[in-house]
């Protein structure tokens, strides 16, 4: 079964991609912030993690090596506000992680990196 894991998504977001993925029949996991999202991969297997850009505490190649040392080769969509500096969203990139504005659909994120 596909599941996704949502971190720090404000309420109305997470509700509406949640109940998105459940009329699909992809499952849903929601954290309120990284630690709990990582405590969730390290027991429970997801196939697309999708993270709240301001939840972010970590300097981003830490963050992006945390991802990948508790989830090995899962993808991670960071949602950024529509107006995030150009820099930032580069910087998300370089980094590995998707970029997808804020709010961001299931389509957009279920897309995979090209």
């Amino acid at each position: 079964m596909t599941r996704i894991l949502l971190i720090g998504q404000d309420h109305a977001t997470a509700e509406r991609l949640g109940l998105q993925c459940l009329e699909r029949g992809i499952g849903v996991v929601i954290a309120e912030n990284v630690c709990e999202g990582v405590r969730v991969l390290a027991t429970s297997p997801v196939s697309l993690i999708v993270a709240d850009w301001s939840r972010l505490r970590l300097d981003l190649h830490d963050q992006a090596a945390v991802f990948d040392r508790v989830a090995p080769g899962v993808r991670v969509a960071v949602t950024v506000p529509a107006d995030a500096p150009i820099e930032a969203r580069v910087a998300l990139e370089l980094a590995g992680f998707q970029v997808v504005s804020a709010p961001a659909t299931l389509d957009e994120l279920l897309k995979p990196l090209t």
